[in-house]
């Protein structure tokens, strides 16, 4: 545990199993006395299935809940639009609007009250608390301020906690660094790519960013935090610790990592009820083995989720960790996305997976996979774009290949592109591209 006491964790995440789990059952109760007959989408979902909310008495009844899935918020919100019908409190009660991404469909639109807003809020507080970030602390937030949740409820909770906060939406990269230089934070909220996607232009505008005033970057929106090679080149670039946090707009903020204990994310379980599944059986996943993440939100009650399929595949461990925390903790990040997989010649293929190696390469500054799946054997592909004067490109996408062969088992095409050819991207990055025939 820290010797510094601001940095102590609190009570609540430290936690006996006991102690939680009862906790987690009160609050739990709550919130289901406080859907039921209120917010018409869980009412009508138990009642079809059969649930009487009265014999939930443990924790362990939770089980008796049916699962949620985004397709069935998604096509609440079809059948009664804009809003849908997930919401406990009248629809004048809410002030806030943030939706998804889109990356796998249609976007889900998502409304809070000011209660609702506050607890999201609260939820970063403990990223940033965990990260050893508080008052005097000035962060920088280089995103554009569109509708997704993430930064919308860091920059909020950071005002909260007594940090300085610097908005820059709107602006060039070239702006954002111009403007770094100036205020010198101590923090800088990104996702991993645009982490990386500063760092390249830095070093062409001939800035050194490890001399800079950043002492930690807070990433979130995908898992390149948690991919140690990736990891490793922001790290190494900007000279900077990385902290890494996982949630979805419809969740909240449902994990983060600790200082002590780099790649590894503690379940915020003070705020959450998390479960882990076995994504073919539904039953509960061995211990250690990866399963995917099953999500309860305990307050959010005016749009909560209840046994919520994020699509997250983890794996858990329970042991405590040194920062003194008693959560579990998901090991390594996000594994990969239940609905990313892709099979190329018979061998599962995941987004995450090409991340990690080709980012073991470290010449390469950007990179887009494509899978071509319009014959039965889908067929992948790589491009790559190499930094000036690191090596030949011609050599480094060989070694990309041989990289992604010796891992994988899969002859893959790589080929190196001119510099600037392949998309950026400030907020979730869009690397890994299936085209079938329906793109054609």
């Amino acid at each position: 545990m820290t010797g510094d006491p601001r940095w102590a964790p609190p009570p609540s995440e430290c936690l006996s199993s006991d102690e939680r789990r009862h906790q987690q059952f009160v609050r739990l109760t709550e919130l289901l006395g406080a859907v039921d007959g209120t917010n018409r989408f869980y009412t009508e979902k138990f009642l079809s299935a059969g649930v009487n909310l009265s014999e939930i008495r443990t924790l362990e009844d939770l089980a008796r809940l049916p699962l949620t899935t985004k397709q069935e918020l998604a096509s609440d919100q079809a059948a009664t639009p804009p809003w849908g019908t997930a919401h406990t409190e009248p629809l004048t009660r809410y002030t806030r609007y943030h939706q998804t991404s889109s990356t796998t469909g249609p976007p889900l639109r998502w409304l809070d009250t000011p209660e609702s807003w506050r607890w999201v809020a609260d939820c970063w507080r403990s990223v940033f608390h965990a990260a050893r970030i508080g008052i005097g602390d000035t962060i920088l937030f280089p995103f554009g301020f569109g509708p997704f949740l993430g930064f919308w409820s860091a920059f909020d909770a950071a005002t909260q906690l007594g940090a300085r906060v610097v908005p820059a939406g709107g602006m060039s990269s070239e702006t954002r660094l111009k403007l770094l230089d100036a205020v010198a934070p101590e923090v800088v909220c990104c996702t991993p790519t645009y982490a990386l996607r500063l760092l390249e232009v830095a070093r062409a505008m001939g800035l050194d960013l490890p001399i800079s005033t950043v002492r930690t970057i807070v990433v979130a929106g995908e898992p390149g935090g948690s991919i140690d090679a990736t990891r490793w080149q922001i790290e190494q670039g900007w000279g900077a610790r990385v902290i890494d946090h996982h949630g979805l707009t419809e969740v909240g903020p449902v994990s983060f990592e600790c200082w002590e204990h780099p790649g590894a994310l503690h379940l915020n379980e003070t705020q959450f009820i998390c479960e882990l599944l076995d994504p073919g059986s539904d039953r509960p996943a061995a211990e250690g083995e990866p399963g995917e993440l099953v999500v309860t939100n305990l307050g959010r009650i005016a749009s909560p989720v209840i046994r919520y399929r994020t699509r997250d595949i983890v794996r858990l461990r329970s042991t405590p960790c040194t920062c003194g925390r008693t959560l579990r903790q998901i090991e390594g990040g996000v594994l990969s996305r239940a609905d990313d997989m892709v099979c190329v010649r018979g061998v599962n293929v995941y987004p995450v997976a090409i991340e990690a190696l080709v980012r073991q390469v470290t010449q390469v500054t950007e990179f887009r996979s494509t899978v071509n799946a319009t014959s039965p054997l889908h067929e992948l592909s790589i491009e790559v774009e190499v930094a000036p004067t690191t090596g030949e490109p011609e050599t480094v996408a060989a070694r990309v290949g041989q990289v992604v062969q010796e891992a994988l088992g899969l002859t893959v095409p790589v080929c190196a592109v001119d510099a600037g050819t392949l998309p950026r991207f400030e907020l979730k990055s869009r690397r890994f591209v299936v085209k079938d025939s329906a793109d054609d």
